[in-house]
């Protein structure tokens, strides 16, 4: 194959045109069913609501708590899980990017589809603060004098709701099994093991990952129009870790292709599916200007 096939394809539908044990690594980032972001994406909504907070938030609006979410979400992966499971090599790793209060549902989509859940990776990094406190609904209460609302502001000063500023967004670390040994499966496949020579910081890899968000400024100079791209220097890193060059990483959730470019500029192939199709032609732009700009 070339080194990169991508397709404007839901991923429910394309990965069955993939063969049985055909890919080597899969890095990808779902839609975690937080803020509308699940199978019914509609990314016009999300910009709008994005612009209005300024953020997306990993509960809904106001703190209405919905434990439906997670479940909605491992509904939406079990079948993808249980794709990926087919046409991952054994020994193949599976790196899923989840959202902290959701985690364990993405996790058991791919443990109950055969995976082994190695470890939680933890992408770290300087979050925005998203608490806020009830001082203006104190004012607006009519049920309450200006002395009660006086003594409750005091009394509620500095108490905000319950999220804490996001500083990790977790991964899940899933492995396919090995046929026989680590070395064994290593000489079949060339998988299941991970090259301790790469670190982000001169130390043995570690399963805490400190990439800044600002990272992502310097992917490319168009401004990427995407609600949460992954710095490539992140993904680089999981590459490295755990694949060797000219093998096939799969993301079914491409985005805006950052996991395109890291694995093209680690010289790996890749293959990636996304549905909307402004974000497969965002990729799409990005893929064709980094291969432009290799040549010179």
């Amino acid at each position: 194959m070339k080194s990169y096939k991508i397709f404007n394809e839901d991923c429910k539908i394309a990965l069955k045109n993939l063969q049985d044990s055909s890919i080597d690594c899969i890095i990808t980032d779902p839609p975690y069913f937080i803020d509308g972001m699940g199978s019914e994406w509609n990314d016009t909504n999300l910009q709008t609501k994005a612009k209005k907070s300024g953020v997306i938030g990993g509960l809904p609006v106001g703190m209405k708590f919905d434990r439906m979410q997670g479940l909605r979400l491992q509904e939406f992966m079990n079948p993808i899980a249980k794709e990926l499971f087919r046409v991952l090599k054994p020994g193949g790793f599976c790196i899923i990017f989840s959202q902290a209060r959701l985690y364990h549902r993405m996790a058991m989509s791919f443990d109950e589809a055969g995976f082994e859940i190695r470890d939680m990776l933890v992408w770290k990094y300087e979050g925005q603060a998203k608490a806020f406190s009830q001082s203006h609904f104190i004012k607006k209460d009519k049920n309450l004098s200006d002395v009660e609302k006086e003594v409750l502001l005091k009394e509620l000063e500095g108490m905000k709701t319950p999220q804490l500023k996001p500083q990790i967004e977790p991964m899940v670390l899933a492995q396919k099994p090995r046929i026989g040994t680590f070395l064994q499966n290593w000489r079949e496949y060339k998988l299941g093991l991970m090259n301790t020579k790469e670190s982000l910081d001169g130390k043995f890899p570690g399963n805490v990952m400190e990439v800044s968000k600002q990272a992502r400024k310097k992917d490319s100079v168009d401004k990427i129009e995407h609600l949460t791209p992954k710095p490539i220097k992140l993904i680089s890193h999981l590459i490295k870790l755990f694949t060797k060059e000219d093998q096939i990483i799969l993301d079914p959730f491409l985005g805006s292709g950052s996991h395109a470019l890291a694995a093209l500029q680690e010289k790996r192939k890749f293959i990636g599916f996304e549905i909307e199709k402004r974000y497969f032609d965002i990729a799409q732009k990005r893929i064709e200007k980094f291969h432009k700009e290799r040549l010179f």
